[in-house]
């Protein structure tokens, strides 16, 4: 929804930007008043009506099509793309890298001043023929005078003429949602402590080791006491929400800055109520301050609190995410800021842009997009700022400019990409033509760090740490040799033919690192000389296959995934040492090689986005199915969809139980859009109202267990877990 902006100050004298702007308001007005409607070609004569649409996706026919009629108060329409123009999201693309915008048709925004907007025939009666003709008459001397004004032909009013004096102008895009969850027995039975655990049982569970004698208190009393039974709940059932903006400032055709806001971030309802507030604590952390008169105690709330981070939650109620420019020049697009990262299908390098994401790839980037667009081939380069290390920011001065207090810390990132990815129009049409169209590309990114400071809370010399506000001093004297290199690269590539669709994202990190913490000493390897360091040999790979059939209401789908495990690594998930998220290493090889997905890779809705919190050292088979039993053209659409996912461990002696079957879980869905056809005009794209009600059960596998001799100490019988999600979403 574009807004007309203007910068505060400016003067009313006849052509300044007020005045424009004013003019361009008024033409606006006209605009809506009149319901004309926008034109492929300059005609001074009337309008021809438009041309019969044919049907969407028919063999030999245009994806793009001419520009409905103009709506009463509503944005000039924009022009159609551009035949072989290069696709580009407002975000980050889903599949390649990003592409420039094709440039906008030169198309008139108005008829003739002399030309009534056409309109149906109505019953000639003397009284309906003189109004219309009076009308146009009055409002004739009011239009020439604001096309004179602006400089525009006096026949008619082009794009180029609107935009001059309308920009800069706002779009708003981005989701409202609240999702509501619950977990049944996500501890799978397992008793460990909660710190260890996959998933710690609910905190008013008893359990063996862990008795809490708090519920059912006796109706009789004695020497003034009570008795309790032991508390048992398996259940952990809450609510959270988010408000996702995308604003974009479009300054100019080929200069915007574009954001990403997050209000209320996935905080959980119910979690600042008032009187709850924390203070820093004598020790270090937090510590609850004490309520107020007016709510004692938490059973007296009666209001939720603003979110503020370091007071009653852990972000504050508005986060500012992403702030990146666009600046289209003649041989390519320059992006630079705070912007998405995305690759292939998601697995390494992932936006997290869906409506029900919860994890992002945000890359602070200098980034330049060229190619040769007559072959649908593009060329990346970008810098990344990975990490930066310590800064001159302190907490005494919050105003000036901080900078960076070394350079051999910095972690820096290079990235090239070559992708050749077919204009969605194009694409549409050679697959309606019975074509295939095969996608893809490379993304190879080289990162390094020679020195690092990576002191935490804890260790014996933390007082050395990189903290906020330490002085350079104390920084220095904190670092080692870190020498850490990697290279990253990461394979994607698509096929379509006709209904079918195939898609594969292979990635590889290859590296190594003389010191994994902060003693020197581990650099050598007393059993094996030359084996000195510490390697990193990583892989990871996904597939998926969908078929759909009876005109895009049946979607059969097809998805595996593997990431290599390590042998010498007593877990699936990172285990917290002394050495911070480094996972120990039981032999001579001093290699990490672990792969993870993604979190935001999602391919169920248990074992691997719940309990191991990502795909991690396992691969998985998922077969499924989606059907809409109600679809309109619009794009509204009611429908059932269910998957099955075996998992099994790629080394089992990382599984809890040392055996590679870890689960079967079966997936289902009950879902219902209701499109906003004023929003949205791709019916296969998510828009308006949107819920889903979705279950899913784990049926735990030996892989979850226990190991023998365990067994003797205490006897573990695994349960199986179940979650219910409801998704309530506005998507806009």
């Amino acid at each position: 929804m574009p807004i007309s902006s203007r910068s505060p100050g400016t003067s009313c004298r006849p052509g300044s930007p007020r005045r424009r702007l004013r003019s361009g308001l008024a033409l606006a007005l006209v605009l809506g008043a009149s319901s004309a409607s926008a034109q492929p070609a300059r005609r001074p004569a009337q309008p021809p009506a438009a041309p019969a649409q044919p049907p969407a996706g028919q063999a030999g026919t245009p994806a793009a099509q001419p520009a409905a009629p103009a709506q009463p108060g509503a944005a000039p329409p924009a022009a159609p793309a551009q035949p072989g123009a290069a696709p580009a999201q407002p975000g980050a693309a889903p599949d390649g890298a990003e592409t420039p915008e094709p440039p906008a048709a030169r198309q008139p925004l108005l008829p003739p001043a002399d030309t009534a907007a056409p309109s149906a025939p109505q019953p000639a009666t003397p009284a309906a023929s003189e109004a219309p003709a009076a009308a146009a008459a009055a409002e004739q001397p009011e239009r020439q005078a604001i096309q004179a004004e602006i400089g525009a032909r006096p026949s008619e009013v082009y794009a180029e003429d609107w935009w001059s004096h309308a920009r800069p102008t706002f779009e708003f895009h981005g989701y409202y949602r609240l999702r509501w969850e619950l977990f049944n027995s996500f501890a799978l039975g397992r008793t460990g402590l909660r710190n260890e655990a996959l998933w710690p049982q609910p905190a008013d569970n008893s359990y063996t080791g862990h008795v809490l004698e708090r519920c059912n208190p006796s109706e009789t009393t004695s020497g003034g006491t009570r008795s309790f039974d032991s508390c048992k709940n398996d259940t952990q059932a809450g609510a959270n929400m988010r408000f996702r903006l995308n604003p974009e400032l479009h300054i100019s055709d080929n200069l915007r800055i574009l954001t990403q806001v997050d209000l209320l971030d996935n905080v959980v309802l119910g979690s600042t109520p008032d009187g709850y507030a924390n203070q820093p604590a004598a020790g270090g952390g937090y510590q609850v301050a004490r309520r107020g008169g007016y709510s004692p105690l938490g059973a007296f709330s009666s209001t939720q609190w603003a979110p503020s981070a370091g007071i009653n939650s852990t972000k504050d109620s508005i986060s500012v995410k992403r702030v990146w420019g666009e600046y289209m020049t003649p041989v390519g697009l320059l992006r630079f800021g705070r912007m998405p990262n995305h690759w292939g299908l998601g697995m390494v390098a992932n936006s997290g842009d869906g409506y029900d994401s919860d994890y992002q790839s945000t890359v602070d980037r200098l980034m330049f997009v060229t190619g040769i667009k007559k072959y649908d081939i593009y060329f990346a380069g970008a810098w990344d700022w990975a990490n930066e290390g310590a800064t001159s920011a302190s907490i005494q001065d919050l105003e000036g400019q901080p900078y960076d207090l070394a350079q051999s810390d910095d972690v820096d990132q290079y990235v090239l990409v070559a992708v050749r990815r077919k204009n969605p129009e194009l694409q549409k049409l050679e697959l309606a033509r019975g074509n295939m169209v095969m996608n893809g590309g490379v993304y190879f990114a080289y990162r390094q760090q020679t020195l690092a400071n990576d002191i935490t809370a804890g260790d014996t010399n933390d007082d050395l740490s990189a903290s906020l506000g330490q002085s350079a001093d104390n920084v220095a004297a904190g670092y080692v040799h870190r020498g850490a290199e990697m290279i990253i690269p990461d394979v994607w590539f698509q096929l379509l033919y006709k209904k079918f669709r195939f898609e594969l994202e292979a990635a590889m990190i290859y590296g190594s690192l003389d010191l994994r913490g902060q003693d020197e000493s581990d650099y050598a390897n007393v059993l094996s000389p030359k084996d000195t360091g510490w390697g990193v040999r990583q892989f990871g790979l996904a597939t998926q296959a969908e078929l759909t059939e009876m005109e895009g209401r049946l979607r059969v789908h097809f998805g595996f995934g593997y990431a290599t495990g390590d042998d010498d690594v007593p877990a699936l998930e990172p285990r917290g040492t002394e050495l911070g998220a480094m996972d120990p290493q039981n032999s001579t090889d001093r290699t990490y090689s672990t792969f993870r997905f993604h979190p935001d890779y999602r391919v169920d809705q248990i074992l691997f986005r719940n309990i191991l919190s990502r795909v991690q050292g396992a691969y998985y088979f998922r077969p499924g199915v989606d059907w809409d039993f109600a679809r309109d053209k619009n794009g509204q659409r009611a429908g059932l969809g269910a998957a099955a996912i075996w998992s099994r461990a790629s080394e089992f002696l990382q599984a809890p139980g040392n055996s590679r079957d870890l689960g079967i879980e079966l997936n289902a869905q009950l879902y219902f859009q209701s499109k906003d056809g004023t929003l949205n005009d791709d019916p296969d794209k998510m828009g308006g109202f949107y819920t889903a009600v979705q279950y899913g059960v784990l049926f735990p596998l030996g892989g979850l267990g226990q190991l023998r001799g365990e067994e003797t100490v205490q006897k573990i019988d695994l349960e199986t877990a179940q979650t219910v999600r409801w998704y309530l979403g506005i998507l806009f």
